[in-house]
Order: structure tokens, then C-alpha cells, then sequence
């Protein structure tokens, strides 16, 4: 059933109005019209089941059926740190993280990473990365629109892993990725080198920041496969796969 996400609380019994470029979708790609059934997300984890009951070309207007729980939030909260990558390849983690149940995203300047990105470059790469995330959590029925924050410095994330379960994913060795997550975890945060993986001395800094180092097993994955492997495995191991 088509989805679209909305910046308000409708309420039920009454109405609902979707206008722009998502009401252009509708009559046009979808041509929907009145008398069919849509769902409607308020982000914040509640799914609306609606009825059309009026299609214009900028507008549409829906009768507000029933609101219940988004079933599709995982338990585990997985906040992805990203080193910055080469090219287009941050979208696609974006959009595939995204699939997988990622709640939020944050790119990272590393010692490796080969992209420079701040002031009015980062603010456009960031509005861009955040769209590709909402299209991907209409897409994959997602009860909220994880967030992709601008790029930090390693030592801001660095304050961060301070206070967060911290896994990093290291090609030079570590435990078992999936040992580190059981279905009573809530939260986590997983941390991903770009093409060139960590210096040693930022693996050295997680761990003594109070993380632990991760292996996605004996073989070298490319920065684009390494998070979306490793969240399909903490998923797994959380029970949110089923």
C-alpha cells in the first residue's frame, strides 16, 4: 500500500491533506483516486490508515480511518557513524542503512577519509543525504525518518562513543560482530572506516573510550558493504530479522 510521511498528528474520524510534490505523485505516477486506501506516517512511529476522497493536481484530500503502532521500528536503535567516502557511495549506504532499520546516521571525518566537506557544502550534502533517507523510509514502510546529521570531527564523535555502546568494525581483527547484541539490547552505536579504515591509533581511541572492536569476519569488505553487513548482523542477533 502506498505510504507517504506527514509533519503532523491527524486525527482520526476527521481529515487529512497532503499537498506538493507527494500529491503529484499520487494522482500522477500512482493515479490514484477517490476511494482508495493509502497510509499515512506521522514519523514518530504511528501509521494512519486513510481513504481518497479527492484528487486534485497540487492536493489531496483523505478521511482519516485509524491510527495504529508502525510495526515495522526495530527494538535496536543503531546509530551509524560513517567515515566519509569517495563519490556517491555515502547514498547509497544512506538509502540501504536506511532499508535495514538504521535510526541515525552520522557522517565522520577520519584520519583516512579523502573527502573534505564543511560550511555550505556540508549543509547541501546533508539536506541531500536526508532526503535520500525520508524516500527510503516511505519506501520500506519505516515508521519514522531516521536522521543524517552534517559531518563531525573524530574528536566530537569521539565524545559521543564516551557515553554510547560503541562497536568499531575493524579489517586488522576483533570479536565476532554478532557477540556483541542480544533481543534485550536497546541501543547501539556502530562505527565504519572509509576506503582506507581506521588508523590504528583511532581504534586505539575507541577502546580507550570504552568501545569495543568488531569483525565482520576474514574477509576485506568494501567501505560501501561493511555497515550495511554489519546492521543486517545486529539485526539478526537482536531479533529484529523475523
Amino acid at each position: 500500500m502506498p505510504r507517504f510521511f506527514i509533519d503532523y498528528t491527524p486525527e482520526v474520524g476527521g481529515e487529512a491533506i497532503i499537498e506538493g510534490a507527494d500529491a503529484r505523485h499520487i494522482g500522477g505516477a500512482l493515479r490514484m483516486t477517490a476511494g482508495e486506501a493509502l497510509t499515512l506516517c506521522d514519523g514518530k512511529g504511528t501509521d494512519y490508515a486513510c481513504t481518497i476522497t479527492a484528487v486534485e493536481k497540487e492536493r489531496v484530500t483523505l478521511a482519516v480511518d485509524a491510527a495504529t503502532p508502525s510495526v515495522s521500528e526495530p527494538s535496536l536503535a543503531v546509530t551509524l557513524y560513517m567515515g566519509l567516502p569517495k563519490g556517491d557511495k555515502m547514498e547509497l549506504i544512506i538509502q540501504k542503512a536506511v532499508e535495514l532499520g538504521v535510526t541515525a546516521i552520522v557522517p565522520v571525518a577520519t584520519a583516512r577519509c579523502i573527502v573534505k566537506l564543511d560550511g555550505k557544502d556540508a549543509a547541501k550534502k546533508q539536506a541531500r543525504w536526508q532526503k535520500i533517507a525520508a524516500e527510503a523510509a516511505g519506501q520500506s514502510g519505516r515508521g519514522i525518518i531516521p536522521t543524517v546529521s552534517l559531518p563531525i570531527s573524530w574528536k566530537e564523535a569521539l565524545v559521543r562513543f564516551r557515553t554510547e555502546q560503541t562497536l568499531l568494525c575493524y579489517e586488522g581483527g576483533g570479536q565476532p560482530i554478532g557477540t556483541f547484541v542480544t533481543p534485550a539490547d536497546t541501543a547501539v552505536s556502530l562505527v565504519v572506516g572509509p576506503e582506507g579504515g581506521f588508523d590504528p591509533a583511532e581504534v586505539e581511541a575507541v577502546l580507550q573510550a570504552g568501545g569495543n572492536i568488531a569483525t565482520l569476519g576474514p574477509r576485506i569488505l568494501r567501505c560501501e558493504t561493511a555497515p550495511l553487513a554489519a546492521i543486517a548482523v545486529l539485526m539478526e542477533n537482536s531479533g529484529n530479522m523475523v
